[in-house]
């Protein structure tokens, strides 16, 4: 059994965006030099996470416009009357209740076996930044 770690960088220029990290990630499993295991997928922040979902562009748009609906950003929230980092980021923080910090995806002979439909996304909702950082660790022989 061994294990890789490698961590991967992203830059975001929206305040929601939805990113596609699945290319990093095959890349990531077929360089390891690992056939059979597990990857997992962790975002290191506390307001952008990883999702699997499909990717089509009309439904990426009606993504964006959920988040932005279900927690609003100008909503009245007690974080934002004096933030840590003079962001106004309450919003983002509270989305993530509803999203995962990180994923695992088996893989096998140096394939993700993700569903025909399936792609893994980094989730931004406090954005832009000019580096999120994504943490992937394989485990595997």
């Amino acid at each position: 059994m061994q294990i890789v770690t490698k961590i991967i960088s992203v830059e975001t220029v929206s305040p929601v965006e939805i990113i596609d990290i699945t290319p990093e990630i095959r890349n990531t499993v077929c360089s390891s030099g690992l056939r059979d295991g597990t990857i997992t997928v962790i975002s290191r922040h506390t307001t952008a996470f990883i999702n699997i979902n499909e990717k089509e562009d009309r439904l990426l748009e009606d993504m964006v416009t959920f988040i932005k609906r279900l927690v609003p950003r100008d909503g009245n929230y007690s974080h934002n009357i004096s933030p840590i980092d003079g962001r106004d980021n309450a919003h983002s923080h509270l989305l993530g209740l509803f999203m995962n910090a990180s994923e695992s995806i088996p893989f096998s002979g140096g394939e993700l076996l993700l569903g025909k439909w399936q792609s893994v996304f980094f989730i931004e909702l406090d954005g832009p930044r000019p580096e999120r950082t994504v943490l992937l660790q394989l485990t595997g022989i």
